[in-house]
């Protein structure tokens, strides 16, 4: 009599594959859930060195040589923004380079002129 049904060496392929199936899934799960942590930091950066320079915009006088530091809070999260000010060859303008990270890491710099008007 023939008896039906799966080796024991057939189950164990079967878990095999089955285990490499989730072990590569749960790491391209992992690197979408960093991606969209790190879009979501530069989103928020973005917000943060925005307003930096609106700040610096709405001052009624140019602004001053030299590196300026604040924190800003976005979504809960806390990020460091060095404003760095630098003279230019025509001296109503200035260079300023909003230059924003967190605590770990860096995460973006975007830079605008500032002149007199």
């Amino acid at each position: 009599m023939k008896q039906h049904g799966f080796t024991l060496i057939e189950v164990l392929v079967a878990v095999a594959i089955v285990a490499i199936a989730l072990a590569a899934g749960s790491r391209a799960t992992g690197a979408l859930i960093a991606n969209a942590e790190r879009r979501t930091d530069a989103y928020l950066a973005q917000l943060c060195a925005e307003n930096t320079l609106i700040d610096m915009r709405l001052a009624p006088q140019l602004p001053s040589i030299g590196t300026v530091d604040s924190r800003c809070e976005q979504a809960g999260r806390v990020f460091l923004v060095q404003r760095v000010t630098s003279a230019t060859v025509n001296p109503a303008l200035r260079r300023v380079d909003a230059q924003v990270s967190t605590a770990e890491h860096f995460v973006l710099s975007v830079s605008t002129m500032a002149g007199r008007y």
